[in-house]
């Protein structure tokens, strides 16, 4: 059983494809299912990047890191995990790290040592932190997400709707109306993004022409994708789960989807 799952993604150059769950990481590489062999932690604000990945959480029961876990970072698959900042202070849900730059935008719930509550990036690996101005970002916060190369370029997804930045997150623009955002997720060229109003939607939105296409979906009883990946050597496939606990995948860019989650199960 696969399930409480909070963040997907390619991490690393391995070509598996990680699901960050509420016992650790599981794997889904080349049709078969994998899982690492210790630190079953929380994983949350979980973000794949060219190297590894950069998540936060709570620790699992074999683990002797402090709760919660803060921002922490792996470049070897999840067998070990190197703390950046906030053991022991901070868990956060919704976090955004670019793939090749592995700059960071976080949104801080509480304050801590550092950080009032709000909205923050670090472009040196979580030692400085710039706060983030936001305006016009409204609704709760579901996910963030920074452009892989570019961190001028910041999306969020809220109960409001899909929201879009080119300014470092000064500034806001709404791209969806009277939709609640569920899920966000750039690769260089376009920011994917899902809604829910009535029925879900899977949007490919261009960068350079603000041109938004919609994707076919799989049929969805009353359920959306709240999260997002695409293989970074391969742009048609993409993997996406969803509030119900099911996953796909397509190898074909949307024409057709597979099933690899069910309620949670592996299928």
């Amino acid at each position: 059983m696969i399930d409480h799952v909070h963040g997907l993604g390619y991490a690393g150059d391995n070509g598996g494809l990680y699901f960050a769950t509420h016992t650790g990481l599981k794997i889904y590489r080349d049709g078969n299912w994998y899982e690492t062999s210790k630190n079953f932690n929380d994983y949350m604000g979980f973000n794949a990047v060219d190297k590894g990945f950069y998540t936060s959480g709570h620790p699992g029961a074999d683990s002797d890191l402090p709760n919660p876990i803060g921002l922490q970072r792996s470049f070897n698959g999840g067998e070990t995990l190197e703390s950046l900042a906030f053991e022991g202070e901070t868990d956060f849900h919704a976090m955004g790290v670019g793939y090749f730059s592995h700059d960071i935008i976080v949104m801080n719930p509480m304050k801590n040592s550092e950080l009032d509550v709000g909205f923050y990036k670090s472009t040196d690996e979580g030692k400085s932190w710039e706060a983030v101005q936001a305006l016009n970002l409204t609704g709760d916060i579901f996910a963030l997400a920074i452009h892989p190369t570019d961190s001028n370029i910041i999306a969020a997804a809220t109960t409001m709707g899909i929201f879009l930045s080119r300014d470092g997150g000064k500034h806001f623009e709404q791209l969806t109306e009277a939709a609640q955002g569920t899920a966000v997720f750039f690769n260089e060229d376009n920011l994917y993004y899902a809604s829910y109003h009535s029925i879900p939607e899977l949007i490919q939105y261009k960068l350079d022409d603000d041109k938004g296409k919609s994707m076919n979906l799989p049929d969805l009883q009353e359920d959306v994708p709240i999260y997002i990946s695409q293989h970074p050597q391969n742009n048609q496939e993409i993997a996406f789960y969803t509030t119900k606990g099911q996953a796909f995948l397509t190898t074909d860019g949307a024409e057709s989807w597979k099933q690899i989650l069910v309620d949670g199960s592996i299928n």
